[in-house]
């Protein structure tokens, strides 16, 4: 059997196990605001989605993305879910001889989809204290040169959880420029993040900003992201596009109703995500050889780190997996620094943040004891 379909039936499994805590992909578990409800409810009782929306995507959740960006002079291509909007940034951009630069760790996918382009990638390692777990521009520097044709960066990363400051994103958005290449700023998380700058703003001709409603709005089995650039660098980029039928019309009457409760929302669902980091971390604390990698996260997760107890992520995983916890081990992100930690997802219910903090002294002694796990731990 393939790995993709070893990989489809570990996560059909998953799927339909009832109960299960999905503390592992970052999704949002939160009922969903009324109004947003409301907005889908009517989109499938008047049939709208019998036709197929905008190629680009409805103009008013256009508009209503750029400005809840604060990027009046930019546009945004509607896509099904940030994953799209980066496989098209990606076919866009990438090619042989185009290197593609990021950090390790990172978001996994758009390495796959440069590397089917053709790009040599560099990954710069910024796991760990000596790296104070974030990107430099001095390391920027030295791993980029006249072949980089692109930048990826995540922030709030993916799966630390730090946030750039704002001569941070300055100096790197600098360093592409003075490269003449793009940079692909992934901005999933930036929601949850206490501050947040756009690349955009410093480097407007040569930035794209990934946007998803998957971790705010919870619609991550709805598919709706956004690509959003400037016109000029748009217009690069569409001829790229694989999807010109739009995205789902459901999805997209759904966000546009979140956008007008996106204050009261966030407010709510950001206390929440800070009170289950906290409680996460007080157990941590008080488990030898456990330790918080980034606290507080900037994002809606936590990484853990379980190298000093002497257990392997996967071993946890398959004990917390046996709970009905799942989580998810660190070499879904980095083989190279996999084996150090596990990350556990926290914007939701509360009472599965305190399953996860009752169950987790006992997962951790037991897979100490087997130091193996299964094969389908590992995706």
């Amino acid at each position: 059997m393939s790995t993709a379909e070893i990989r489809n039936q570990y996560f059909d499994k998953l799927f339909n196990t009832p109960g299960l805590m999905w503390l592992g992909q970052n999704t949002n578990h939160m009922p969903t605001h009324p109004a947003v409800r409301a907005a889908m409810h009517a989109a499938i009782d008047d049939a709208s989605f019998n036709a197929y929306a905008p190629p680009l995507g409805l103009e008013a959740l256009r508009h209503a993305i750029v400005a809840d960006l604060g990027l009046p002079d930019a546009k945004a291509v509607v896509t099904d879910g940030a994953v799209a909007a980066l496989a098209l940034a990606c076919r866009a951009t990438c090619g042989a001889g185009k290197g593609f630069v990021t950090t390790d760790p990172g978001w996994k996918w758009p390495l796959q989809f440069a590397q089917r382009a053709g790009s040599p990638i560099t990954e710069i390692p910024i796991y760990g204290e000596a790296h104070r777990y974030r990107l430099s521009i001095d390391a920027l520097k030295a791993s980029t040169g006249e072949d980089t044709a692109v930048i990826y960066l995540v922030d709030p990363n993916n799966p630390l959880g730090v946030c750039y400051t704002r001569d941070e994103i300055a100096a790197f958005a600098s360093r592409a420029k003075e490269l003449g290449a793009i940079l692909i700023h992934d901005c999933t998380y930036r929601d949850f993040a206490d501050d947040h700058t756009l690349a955009a703003q410093f480097y407007p001709e040569g930035t794209i900003t990934i946007v998803s409603f998957s971790k705010w709005l919870g619609f991550a089995g709805l598919r709706l992201g956004a690509l959003v650039a400037a016109p000029e660098l748009l217009e690069r980029v569409l001829p790229y596009s694989e999807a010109p039928l739009g995205a789902s019309v459901v999805a997209q009457a759904g966000a546009l109703a979140g956008f007008a409760v996106k204050h009261e929302w966030m407010r709510e669902l950001k206390s929440l995500v800070r009170a289950n980091q906290a409680a996460v971390a007080e157990t941590v604390a008080g488990l030898p050889g456990l330790k918080v990698a980034v606290y507080p996260s900037h994002a809606n997760f936590l990484v853990i780190e379980c190298a000093d107890a002497n257990v392997r992520p996967e071993a946890l995983v398959a004990e917390l997996g046996a709970a009905n916890i799942m989580v998810r081990q660190g070499a879904y992100h980095t083989p190279r620094f996999g084996d150090r930690f596990i990350k556990v997802s926290l914007s939701v219910p509360a009472q599965w943040a305190r399953a996860f903090c009752e169950a987790l002294p006992a997962a951790l002694d037991a897979a100490r004891a087997r130091g193996d796990a299964p094969v389908d731990a590992q995706f």
